[in-house]
């Protein structure tokens, strides 16, 4: 028998590629089982099978417990420690007592006993190897057979009796899939379910583009072309920014390759998706005039404080600027990371001279000057009481038209200002009750309430258009706790939209 035990664990674990200890587990469990069926009480039996001989013994085994804390329940797999006390000194609650018993032959009932224990445990180690495989994969690229297609969902054949799924909302729009067909996707999870591990394939997502173009550009496996960046509106356009590390090598050619040979091949995988390539620039403004293409850009104002620009263009290229449905500056950016707002020429001239006159007028009113010394500091770039109070001073003393008297009045002028403004805001924000749509909003109490209008977070609305960093430095408040109570502020907003949606559709029926 012990002989045939080996054989057994030798043939299952080299059939199925699983280690052999887990054969033995199983082969142990199923012995047990087994002789269990032996006894007409519910008993805990143990089998201990020798790995080097195939030899095995069997115990009948009792739970250890403390007389005055565990509850003593089963009298047939329970032993109190007051009773083996004398005979096993050293036993502690909660260890076994084992007593030796009659092994099971390891016959055809006892196989019969074992095979669905082996089964299960077979089925459970490759779960697990393929779950450990593919988690180590994920950012690759597979590829695979279009098994079948359920609910809109696409399951592939990867190989090794082993699928993948690609959700109907990973799968590129409109994009026409049938069985038998060769499909490939980015590998963005791995989960373990019952039924056996899910690998998940994406399609739509930037990283799929990027690992699309890694495959076809040689240059950009090596290192001598970097991908910053990518955007996409999955099935139509997609922008993707570039930099070479080598001067002598054109990023943008070899990215679209001879004849547009190698970006073609990228937009065949992607339905047609048509795919711009942009040369990055560490500029943020020139990166995004290059980002606009094909649309020319006269100017941009920058502002770095609202994470913004204002892109300025001849009225004939606005439309091609803003792009169908607004695609192109939607993409432009995604790709750059700052909110673009596209406008014409004349538009931007008279938006500059607006602020302007805003400005000039503030400054007028804040450092109590005239009108032509505030056009003077607003075209040296003085635009703001911080700037006049803190900007280095040789650079307010290198203005021609200003003595330095009159800028040490200035800055001191400016410095007593914002500190007026910044006391008047704390007593305001100190004063300051919050809303009612705030003191009833799940998850929230009256003290948190309160904290919360004390920086001037007064609504709902407030506190959803905050970040959970601005959260997490209030006491008791973690990054779990900020991120629910700002989706609960913002519920109202994904409600408005909800509405609009069905409203536009109703008026379309």
């Amino acid at each position: 028998m012990s002989k045939e035990i080996l054989l057994v664990v030798d043939a299952v674990s080299h059939e199925r590629g699983i280690e052999k200890e887990i054969i033995f587990q199983a082969l142990e469990l199923a012995l047990a089982s087994a002789t269990k069926k032996k006894y007409t009480k519910d008993i805990e039996i143990q089998v201990v099978i020798d790995r080097e001989s195939g030899d095995y013994e069997t115990f009948r085994c009792w739970q250890v417990l403390d007389d005055e804390v565990d509850p003593f329940e089963y009298y047939d797999k329970q032993v109190l420690l007051s009773r083996v006390i004398d005979e096993n000194p050293e036993i502690k609650p909660g260890e076994f007592i084992k007593e030796p018993v009659d092994s099971v032959e390891f016959g055809r009932i006892a196989a019969q006993a074992a095979k669905q224990v082996i089964v299960q445990k077979v089925r459970e180690a490759e779960r697990k190897k393929v779950v450990d495989e593919y988690q180590e994969r994920i950012g690759d690229m597979l590829s695979g057979t279009v098994k079948r297609i359920e609910r809109g969902n696409v399951i592939v054949d990867i190989g090794n009796n082993i699928d993948a799924v690609i959700k109907r909302e990973d799968m590129i729009p409109r994009e026409p899939v049938r069985n038998g067909d060769r499909v490939r996707g980015y590998l963005s999870e791995v989960k373990t379910q019952n039924r056996g591990p899910q690998l998940s394939l994406n399609r739509v997502s930037n990283d799929f583009l990027i690992a699309l173009f890694k495959i076809e550009v040689p240059e950009i496996g090596d290192g001598l072309i970097q991908i910053h960046s990518a955007a996409r509106d999955p099935g139509l356009r997609a922008k993707i920014a570039v930099e070479a590390h080598d001067e002598r090598i054109d990023p943008i050619g070899a990215c679209v390759g001879m004849r547009g040979s190698r970006v073609q091949v990228v937009s065949n995988e992607l339905a047609g998706e048509r795919v711009d390539i942009i040369l990055w620039d560490e500029n943020p403004a020139q990166f995004v005039i290059n980002a606009m293409s094909p649309a020319e850009v006269q100017s941009i104002i920058v502002d770095e404080e609202r994470n913004a620009m204002d892109v300025a263009v001849e009225e004939s290229q606005l439309s091609m600027a803003i792009g169908r449905n607004g695609q192109n500056i939607k993409l432009a950016s995604q790709l750059t990371g700052w909110d673009l707002n596209v406008m014409t020429t004349e538009e931007a001239e008279n938006k500059n001279q607006e602020d302007a006159e805003k400005s000039v007028t503030q400054l007028m009113e804040d450092l109590t000057i005239d009108e032509d010394l505030a056009i003077i500091l607003l075209n040296e770039g003085f635009t703001s009481l911080e700037e006049v109070a803190y900007v280095p001073i040789q650079e307010m003393l290198d203005i021609d038209d200003l003595e330095e008297d009159i800028v040490l009045a200035l800055r001191d002028r400016a410095k007593d200002v914002l500190l007026t403004k910044a006391i008047s805001s704390e007593e305001k924000l100190g004063d300051a009750d919050p809303a009612t749509d705030l003191l009833e909003m799940d998850g929230m109490d009256e003290q948190l309430a309160h904290q919360l209008a004390s920086r001037g977070i007064i609504s709902m609305e407030d506190l959803a258009e905050q970040s959970v960093d601005e959260l997490t430095d209030i006491e008791g408040m973690d990054d779990k706790r900020a991120a629910e109570l700002i989706m609960t502020a913002r519920a109202p907003w994904f409600a408005e939209s909800d509405s609009d949606t069905a409203e536009q559709t109703e008026i379309q029926q």
